[in-house]
């Protein structure tokens, strides 16, 4: 009964609720024991000659008013019972959702994505089914089982009871046996659900690249291989959950021979009537789904034990990044400096930064430039604190930056990040987003500062458009500006932007670059890119080379000095030339 006290607080907080359902549950239990004990009385006065019309006819009148009581109880408890189940998956679904927000960048390269949905969908309607079918199960077997027996016992023959009962310890060691072999394999088949969801997300992600490269049938050869690994690891416990009811089905038709047996041989004696018998033969027929629903529970109880292993291991995991100020809310404003003497991320060997050391004023704006994979997003990753084991400080406002309200230092910020995502809805509603009370006009002069407004209202819809899942509808160009848009509609006190132009042409990228000059006077940016000319107005350009700084200065020092940066500038100007005098080969 581990499950149960795992669940135990939502069964305290819902007593009433549960309570309810069992009373419910208890007073059919009662009921149903009179239509057995009528048909008895019938048999023996059909075999006494003595039945009447009026009798037949109260009795039927009986057997009616049980019916409607009965089926009243059992909408009741089905509402108490199923009813408030529902309401522990939607609180549990609730809960692994606000913990998935909280998580770190760092759980998320731990755990993929298709995993975590099995987490919040099968596993947690497996939890589900033992605060509903389990409490049913439990409680009806006790109630049902208890008042058949003490009717069988005291009402008809005790010692016909006691044989009657003589195989039901072969079913609860038969029951037992079966459901630890039911854990283990549902336990490995929610392993094989999860991956074959990681599978699935996968392939749908990358549609477009599988069609590209005419892959579909290898594709749909290794999706096969999963689905059957899935069929076959669900078939063993198919196979398990199924020996359930053979084994109860068994023992009651063992106790029925014991029963004929010997109930014949008391009616020979005149210790019980025929229709005693009958009676009898009724209650333990009752008395079958109480044994069946005791395999059904330890069933439901190994599954809801086995998924909540599973979530409570997702549960257990802690944010790498901790809000360690979350009384204090005020946000930060000043010079930013950066002082990192070294950071490596947790799955690498070598620091990825290394002696990072530069300042940048308040209202500045900040140029890093590099190739690829020389540090520009990681030292942005570190400022928006998704990673903080790093030796070394970021201050802001001359406080470090760990000092302040995790959120209130990304209230301040804007953040445009190379891989910008899109939601499934209206054009006007993405760059809503981070400002959902923003009026059309606001979010109208954000998208014309990002340079996409005139593309949107050539859509038959304007701002209304929707959009596909990661906003596929639009063109790459048109996805990146509509991200800046949305950041700019925050008018964030730091503005950063992470390699965010890099899908647009260099006309467009002048025009947002001016525009952002112009509506930003006082503010302070922060700029990744890898053309070099969206840098030039800059205050302060950093050069990064294997996560260390090896140039530093305005775009009129860096020229002069001849190094990495005049030598890419000077390359990028050329081929620039070349394109717009169209001397480049096809």
């Amino acid at each position: 009964m581990k499950i149960i006290k795992r669940i135990g607080w939502f069964i305290k907080e819902e007593r009433f609720s549960y309570a309810m359902g069992i009373l419910s549950l208890g007073i059919i239990a009662a009921l149903n024991l009179i239509p057995p004990r009528i048909i008895g009385n019938v048999i023996d006065e059909i075999v006494a000659g003595e039945l009447t019309k009026a009798n037949l006819l109260k009795y039927l009148l009986i057997f009616l008013a049980v019916g409607i009581v009965v089926y009243i109880l059992r909408y009741a408890w089905r509402m108490f019972i199923f009813g408030t189940s529902f309401r522990l998956e939607r609180k549990m679904r609730l809960s692994l959702f606000k913990h998935y927000t909280r998580m770190s960048p760092e759980f998320y390269q731990k755990y993929r994505i298709g995993e975590l949905m099995a987490h919040a969908t099968n596993d947690i309607r497996a939890i589900q089914r033992v605060a509903g079918a389990g409490v049913l199960q439990f409680a009806d077997s006790i109630l049902t089982g208890t008042s058949v027996l003490i009717a069988m016992f005291f009402t008809i023959n005790f010692r016909l009871t006691l044989l009657a009962l003589l195989p039901m310890p072969f079913m609860i060691i038969g029951a037992q046996k079966l459901s630890k072999k039911l854990h283990d394999s549902f336990f490995i088949a929610q392993g094989a659900f999860s991956d074959m969801n990681n599978r699935v997300h996968e392939s749908i992600s990358g549609i477009k690249v599988m069609k590209a490269f005419g892959h579909e049938k290898g594709e749909i050869e290794r999706f096969d291989r999963v689905t059957d690994d899935v069929y076959h690891k669900y078939m063993k416990v198919s196979f398990y959950d199924v020996l359930f009811e053979p084994l109860f089905i068994l023992v009651i038709m063992i106790s029925y021979v014991i029963i004929l047996w010997f109930g014949i041989l008391l009616i020979q004696s005149g210790e019980i009537t025929t229709g005693l018998l009958g009676t009898f033969i009724s209650y333990v027929h009752q008395l079958m789904w109480p044994m069946m629903a005791i395999g059904f529970l330890m069933n439901t109880i190994e599954r809801g034990n086995a998924s909540f292993d599973r979530i409570e291991k997702i549960m257990d995991e802690t944010e790498s990044v901790q809000n360690y100020n979350k009384k204090e809310y005020d946000l930060p404003h000043g010079d930013l400096n950066f002082n990192i003497e070294s950071f490596k991320y947790p799955s690498d060997a070598a620091p990825a930064l290394d002696n990072i050391n530069f300042s940048l004023k308040s209202g500045e704006t900040l140029g890093i430039v590099g190739k690829t994979g020389s540090g520009k997003s990681t030292l942005l990753k570190l400022l928006l604190r998704e990673y903080d084991d790093y030796t070394g400080t970021i201050t802001y406002g001359g406080e470090d930056i760990k000092s302040y309200n995790l959120h209130a230092l990304r209230e301040v910020m804007g953040y445009v990040p190379q891989d910008n995502f899109l939601f499934s809805m209206s054009i006007e509603d993405n760059i809503k987003f981070g400002n959902p009370d923003a009026s059309l006009e606001m979010v109208k002069k954000a998208a014309e500062i990002a340079d996409v407004h005139g593309d949107i209202e050539k859509f038959e819809q304007g701002y209304a458009t929707l959009m596909g899942e990661k906003g596929i509808s639009l063109s790459g160009g048109q996805r990146q500006r509509v991200s800046i848009a949305r950041a700019l509609l925050l008018n964030p006190q730091l503005l950063i932007l992470d390699d965010s132009l890099s899908a647009v042409d260099a006309k467009t990228e002048e025009k947002i670059l001016k525009g952002l000059k112009e509506n930003r006077q006082g503010e302070t940016t922060i700029i990744s890119a890898h053309r070099l000319s969206a840098l030039k107005h800059a205050d302060l350009i950093i050069v990064l080379d294997g996560g260390q700084i090896i140039e530093s200065g305005t775009h009129t020092s860096l020229m002069q000095s001849d190094g990495w940066y005049a030598m890419i500038y000077k390359q990028q100007e050329y081929e620039k030339g070349d394109t717009e005098d169209g001397n480049i080969d096809a």
